[in-house]
């Protein structure tokens, strides 16, 4: 007989979370993407302070990545126009949310409409249906704001926060979370595209609640102007701290040497493999997984979304 699709919660923004999203759709899997609408840079930033709505690339790339349409229709969902003074760097998918979301007068509606046509696997829903501003504090008092300014920081950040402060999710996303198996969080820049999402009005009181596995993606290296010299605890704590309380239950860290060129060539960008101190981890409570879940493209190391499907369908196997 069988096993029941396993409801699957991921939770994060960027890159990351559209290539784990790849891998994970292959599953039997329920999948629910809810997608940070932090962004305030690119194309995605220029169409938010003009039509006042949430940015809509993060959200397009879910979209695309959880897509189960022609190769070449998807390509045209991605299409960056490149040659052309009004449309420069605007996508196409970009601009078919915005549209979708002027006609519809909601951003979210619009989400599920761009869904059928794309015929998504799952559902994608935005952290919030709303424009919403991220600020970061730094360790000096300073406040930075904008999103897309932040990396740019040469300071430790404190803390992060939105304004408007007081943001509700849409309630598909809160019932998501508590009716989970299993909430994956992250991958994805930590104080960017993973805890704004936290941060939005019951999501992270929802994850302390959630009744589901409860695990943390950890990133695979440091990342400029936000966790130069963080270890994997570093990450963890700073989750802790920004949700008020313990929300995680595992954590999936690389077990996959780097080699040393690779290495070389992000020492050069500040940046190296998050060190995983285990022992830190298991005292804030974790379980610690080690698992080969990283693989190098191009030079860049990305997560490999179809090792970590793997894992996690196993998991499922075992728990539910």
């Amino acid at each position: 007989m069988p096993r029941k699709k396993t409801n699957v919660v991921v939770i994060g923004g960027g890159t990351g979370l559209s290539t784990l999203l790849r891998g994970l759709k292959r599953y039997p899997f329920e999948i629910t993407a809810i997608v940070t609408v932090a962004d305030d840079g690119g194309s995605s930033g220029r169409l938010r302070d003009d039509y006042d709505i949430p940015p809509p690339g993060d959200i397009r790339n879910v979209i695309a990545a959880l897509s189960e349409a022609e190769p070449l229709v998807e390509q045209m969902f991605q299409y960056r126009f490149s040659h052309s003074v009004d449309l420069g760097g605007h996508s196409l998918g970009n601009l078919m949310l915005t549209a979708l979301t002027d006609i519809t007068g909601d951003f979210s509606h619009a989400i599920a409409e761009m869904s059928k046509v794309l015929n998504v696997h799952g559902k994608v829903l935005p952290a919030a249906n709303k424009k919403i501003t991220l600020h970061a504090e730094l360790v000096d008092g300073s406040v930075i704001v904008g999103e897309s300014k932040i990396p740019n920081s040469t300071r430790p950040i404190r803390k992060v926060f939105l304004e408007p402060n007081h943001v509700k999710p849409l309630p598909e996303a809160v019932r998501a979370i508590h009716s989970a198996d299993v909430i994956l969080v992250g991958p994805g820049s930590l104080y960017t595209s993973i805890i704004p999402n936290l941060l939005v009005e019951d999501i992270g009181e929802a994850l302390v609640e959630a009744k589901g596995r409860k695990i943390y993606i950890c990133n695979l290296m440091t990342q400029k102007g936000e966790t130069i010299n963080y270890k994997a605890s570093d990450h963890v704590q700073a989750i802790f701290d920004h949700v008020g309380k313990p929300c995680l239950d595992s954590i999936l860290v690389n077990n996959f040497d780097l080699p040393l060129p690779i290495k070389a060539n992000y020492k050069e960008e500040n940046a190296e493999p998050v060190p995983v101190d285990v022992e830190n981890l298991e005292k804030l409570g974790l379980e610690v997984i080690k698992k080969d879940i990283a693989t190098i493209q191009s030079g860049v190391v990305r997560h490999e979304s179809t090792h970590i499907a793997h894992w996690l369908d196993q998991l499922c196997s075992e728990i539910l």
